[in-house]
């Protein structure tokens, strides 16, 4: 899967954009729009709009922190090991002490993470800050004639380049999650 980026600087006509690719089946998580104007975009019900929680780096930070607590734990559990400290049954603080430091070190990356914007977003940072919004689509490569298509209907949009996308496993469960909501009462 690949993420295509458009930059437009009118929402009504991404809204057309939205509705015409769900139209040729392409799913709502597929499709998002970032905008510092969030009060425009909530006028525009049909937008799926980027989350508060995806538009920072929490999700590197926290896996970052992890990953330093993690390798804390073990140098904690290893330094009690080589030093004899944890003969017996004195092992027990050292697992939990290794335990509170990976949960330390993962909320920690994860607090310094959510003060950060997104890298992914970096390079449209101009762009966002002139008012104008960032169209973005995450397809399949059988499906990019559907998008070409539909964006060739639309001039005013403009390519902004192509990068990674989301885990194609992580958009299914979005869907997923989305039906279920439906269904439920």
């Amino acid at each position: 899967m690949r993420r295509h980026f458009y930059i437009s600087s009118s929402l009504d006509e991404l809204e057309d954009v939205e509705r015409e690719l769900e139209g040729q089946g392409i799913s709502t998580p597929h499709i998002h729009v970032l905008s510092l104007d969030d009060a425009a975009v909530a006028q525009h019900s049909h937008l799926h709009e980027v989350e508060a929680v995806l538009r920072t780096d929490v999700v590197h930070g926290t896996e970052v922190g992890a990953l330093i607590g993690f390798f804390m734990a073990i140098s904690i559990l290893i330094t009690a090991h080589l030093s004899g400290w944890a003969q017996g049954p004195t092992w027990i603080p050292f697992v939990f002490l290794s335990i509170v430091v990976l949960g330390f070190c993962t909320w920690e990356g994860g607090f310094f993470g959510i003060q950060i914007k997104n890298k992914r977003f970096s390079h449209f940072e101009s762009e966002l800050k002139a008012g104008k919004h960032l169209f973005f689509v995450d397809i399949e490569a059988e499906k990019e004639t559907i998008l070409g298509d539909v964006i060739r209907a639309h001039p005013q949009l403009v390519l902004a380049g192509e990068g990674p996308s989301v885990p194609h496993w992580f958009i299914r469960l979005q869907d997923r999650f989305k039906r279920f909501v439906k269904a439920m009462p």
